[in-house]
């Protein structure tokens, strides 16, 4: 994924999503409603802010634990910078990491190991929360089985890593370059990943993740008490996550819209109009989307602006394995 190109979709997606606001703001009162909502986002962006510093600190101690040490603020915009691009499928994109981390000494198969069970351990704290209320219980279902077939496969992969390394290589006798080297990248972060599979670090990380994305389900619940929209405590708790865990197993681009939808279904279920829980859906993804984008697009151009002064080279494709995977 080169930096033009996955800028170029960021808008590209931006747009789409805006226009389709306007589209369905052009048949309910939704779009024009979302000034309403301004006294309320402050709130819900630092409480998403302080969720991103647990997160970095999560991030932080796993490569701490791998032997690489980055300075605080430098590696703070290193991580933020992925968040840029969380839009993707997988979110894959905050593989950009992998551009401002290599010159801090940090190889990409590290970096890619700790993605890797970040978002396995976010997937399941995530889950954790959702099910605190069982409020759709198809819903809680599918997000259930998702969640355990992506688990399991990453848990499957890291106990044998030989069939990825086979793969690579099956790969590349046949002359398919590209998906060998993904192939092998994952095998060197999925052995990397094993550094990590102890009570402390697994500990740590669940914890520090359940603070970070309690965060963000407490923003929700802001969200719904300022517009005066009355839920019992845990089902207001659990309502976001679940959510989200929607929007995952839709494999959309930060799900964008699968999630909006489960939000308004999930409010729907309790007698919330449908223009008050789409402008729900809207003031909550402002300010935990759309509020992450922003501070990675900002984290990027600090730190390009910071390696153009010092005339540092440029890195090569951001999500390209390095060294012995070429």
């Amino acid at each position: 994924m080169r930096l033009r190109g996955a800028i170029a979709g960021f808008l590209l997606l931006t747009s789409c999503y805006v226009g389709v606001l306007v589209w369905i703001d052009a048949r309910n009162p939704v779009f024009s409603r979302v000034g309403a909502l301004l006294p309320l986002l402050p709130a819900m962006a630092a409480m998403s802010a302080l969720g991103y510093l647990a997160r970095y600190l999560r991030w932080r101690r796993l490569l701490a634990r791998a032997g690489h040490s980055t300075g605080f603020a430098g590696g703070l915009l290193a991580y933020l910078a992925g968040f840029a691009f969380t839009a993707t499928p997988g979110k894959v994109g905050e593989l950009v990491r992998i551009r401002y981390h290599l010159p801090r000494g940090v190889p990409a198969p590290v970096v890619v190991g700790a993605f890797v069970l970040e978002r396995t351990l976010d997937l399941l704290v995530v889950l954790c929360l959702a099910s605190l209320a069982i409020g759709d219980g198809r819903l809680m279902a599918m997000s259930v089985t998702f969640v355990l077939i992506v688990v399991g496969g990453i848990g499957a992969l890291a106990a044998r890593p030989a069939v990825l390394g086979a793969l690579g290589r099956g790969l590349h006798g046949r002359g398919w370059r590209w998906a060998a080297r993904q192939a092998s990248g994952l095998h060197d972060a999925l052995l990397g990943c094993r550094r990590w599979l102890n009570a402390p670090d697994l500990l740590a990380g669940v914890g520090l993740g359940l603070l970070a994305w309690g965060l963000t389900a407490a923003s929700f619940v802001w969200l719904l008490h300022g517009m005066a929209i009355h839920l019992p405590p845990l089902e207001a708790f659990a309502l976001y996550p679940l959510a989200m865990l929607a929007g995952a197993a839709s494999m959309l681009p930060g799900g964008v819209g699968s999630t909006e939808l489960a939000i308004v279904a999930l409010l729907a279920r309790h007698e919330v109009a449908l223009e008050t829980a789409a402008l729900a859906a809207v003031g909550v993804r402002l300010s935990t989307l759309w509020f992450s984008i922003l501070c990675g697009l900002l984290s990027i151009a600090v730190l390009e602006a910071v390696a153009a002064r010092r005339g540092a080279p440029t890195v090569r494709d951001a999500t390209e394995p390095t060294g012995t995977d070429r």
